[in-house]
């Protein structure tokens, strides 16, 4: 069987701010962005995994949400808790640091967890936790 990660979806809140945070902070080059009906769908992804990408979608564009879930997933985007993404860099020090200046929300600054692992933990603008690991 050959099955490969194609694209992930992440949603965001303020297509402007997630294209500057992911293009301009992380350095993703942007491969696709769609308008229609006033949202947009933007398409992502390092230079080095041209296979690979991230969709940063409209939460409410999705087929068959309830007014409800869509109030519940605002409400969860809000509180940084709707989605997670890992990612992935050799120096792990440099990335942080471009990434605070920018100005995002730091939850957690470069540590050694538990299990073996040297990583950190931000948000990007729609409040999705990127936990970024240092690659060995």
């Amino acid at each position: 069987m050959d099955i490969s990660i194609h694209a992930s979806f992440l949603p965001h809140s303020d297509p402007d701010a997630s294209l500057a945070f992911y293009r301009d902070t992380l350095g993703f080059e942007v491969r696709n962005d769609v308008g229609y009906h006033g949202m947009r769908w933007i398409t992502v992804g390092s230079a080095d995994q041209p296979d690979t990408a991230i969709v940063l979608f409209p939460p409410n564009a999705s087929p068959g949400v309830t007014d409800e879930e869509k109030r519940t997933i605002a409400e969860m985007m809000a509180k940084g808790t709707y989605a997670t993404m890992l990612l992935a860099t050799r120096d792990l020090d440099a990335a942080f640091e471009k990434i605070q200046a920018s100005g995002a929300e730091i939850v957690e600054e470069p540590v050694m967890q538990p299990y073996g692992v040297r990583d950190c933990a931000v948000r990007d603008p729609a409040g999705n936790l990127l936990r970024v690991q240092e690659r060995r």
